[in-house]
């Protein structure tokens, strides 16, 4: 695994981070899990973990540097919160293949009248959208970091350029 490649080992402020999932399996958040195994202790130095669910369970949603996003959008209330954290973040990541190109999470999106007919109260019951959307259907989307899982080296090579952006 290549290591984070910052400017300077031990940053003078750490750079405050949020991690997100939507509508998606959240195979990347196993894969960003098995990644901070082989990193915590260079990215302990770099990185807060401001809003990080699968880490712990108090989490703050106050400012990011960098917000990562995986999943679809599936309702009216995701779609508010993602507004939410893109205010909050100097910078967002999309974040597998669902965030970036909305499939397979938007499968619905291709059924047909007779499918869609068939799944019509559970649309209602959990007040979705009429379409899932990607999440640069919805913000602005600063990097992508596309598959199903994440590729861990796209996802390292994304980190080491916000990073050395963000720390310059």
């Amino acid at each position: 695994m290549p290591k984070l490649k910052t400017k300077s080992v031990k940053a003078k402020t750490k750079l405050k981070i949020g991690w997100f999932s939507f509508s998606c399996c959240e195979d990347s958040t196993i894969v960003f899990t098995e990644l901070l195994n082989d990193h915590w202790q260079e990215w302990k130095e770099v990185f807060d973990f401001r809003h990080v669910r699968v880490l712990k369970s108090k989490n703050v949603f106050d400012e990011f540097d960098i917000a990562f996003v995986e999943g679809a959008i599936a309702s009216d209330t995701q779609a508010a919160t993602l507004r939410q954290i893109r205010q909050r973040a100097k910078k967002l990541v999309a974040i597998g293949a669902c965030a970036v190109q909305g499939m397979p999470a938007a499968q619905r999106n291709t059924f047909n009248e007779e499918q869609n007919k068939a799944i019509e109260f559970l649309l209602a019951r959990f007040a979705a959208l009429p379409k899932v959307l990607k999440v640069s259907e919805v913000v602005k989307v600063d990097a992508a970091v596309p598959g199903c899982p994440m590729d861990p080296k796209v996802f390292l090579d994304t980190v080491n350029s916000l990073v050395n952006e963000l720390l310059k």
